[in-house]
């Protein structure tokens, strides 16, 4: 997915990528494979003040703001693979894009694609909790956007 799709695009190729399986199994494959592929977070990010609650595996989530282009920038890594998987899908969404984007857009296709059927409810509630904590994250990105003092 190019870096220049909207949240729209990335959430509609998503539903496609979905689409392709009819099964159960397929879809966990997929998602699993999603996961093997996510690149890995350096380990000197890897610390507790980075971990997500809530998740049922340790998650470790770090959002930046890029001070060129004011895009949010997220890593995340975790030490189970479906979580990673996840992951992945939610860095496709919401990785590289405006705070305000990110608030304006939860991930509907999420549901759309009947994700939390293929979930236990513990990794639903850690699903959720990664999903709260990106939109804290670009909210108080956004919030420390609007106090920054305007170019000269």
């Amino acid at each position: 997915m190019p870096a220049t799709a909207t949240i729209a695009q990335a959430a509609q190729a998503i539903a496609e990528d979905f689409a392709l399986f009819d099964e159960y199994r397929d879809k966990i494959e997929y998602i699993l494979d999603r996961g093997r592929r996510l690149p890995p977070m350096p380990e000197e990010l890897k610390v507790d003040a980075h971990l997500v609650p809530g998740c049922q595996s340790r998650v470790w989530l770090v959002a930046r703001r890029d001070p060129a282009t004011g895009r949010v920038r997220l890593l995340a890594d975790s030490d189970a693979f479906i979580v990673k998987g996840l992951i992945a899908l939610l860095l496709q969404l919401y990785d590289d894009r405006l705070p305000e984007e990110i608030l304006a857009n939860p991930p509907e296709v999420l549901d759309e694609v009947g994700l939390a059927r293929f979930l236990t409810p513990g990794r639903a509630n850690g699903l959720a909790s990664m999903i709260a904590r990106i939109q804290a994250h670009a909210r108080a990105l956004a919030d420390e956007g609007a106090r920054a003092p305007a170019p000269a």
